[in-house]
């Protein structure tokens, strides 16, 4: 039984680290390399276009980048992400992304003596 919970367990932790996607904000080259279709050069291309432009808004502007055109995207799409400051962002390329809206907070009252 002992086996059995082992190998469920290892099964699910290596399901869920391979369907996770890759966000091209914060992937190394390697993690770049690791992508179908997506070689050193390209990976390189990535990282030098997320320096010069800032974090990707959308998984869309990634064909912004040199050598990657509506193909390559569209192969890729399912394995990578745009995430920044811990929220996926789902702008379209140019779009200016507005500030999350601030909840109300009260004002906490000391208790009366």
């Amino acid at each position: 039984m002992k086996k059995l919970l082992l190998i469920l367990t290892s099964l699910l932790v290596f399901c869920s680290s391979a369907m996770a996607a890759i966000n091209l904000n914060t992937a190394s080259q390697q993690e770049l390399e690791s992508l179908n279709g997506i070689g050193p050069a390209k990976a390189k291309a990535i990282l030098d276009y997320r320096t010069k432009q800032g974090p990707f808004r959308s998984v869309d502007e990634l064909k912004n980048v040199s050598g990657i055109g509506d193909k390559t995207l569209e192969k890729l799409r399912q394995d990578i992400a745009v995430t920044g400051n811990g929220m996926a962002t789902q702008a379209k390329p140019g779009a200016t992304l507005a500030a999350p809206a601030r909840p109300a907070v009260k004002p906490v009252m000391p208790p009366r003596q």
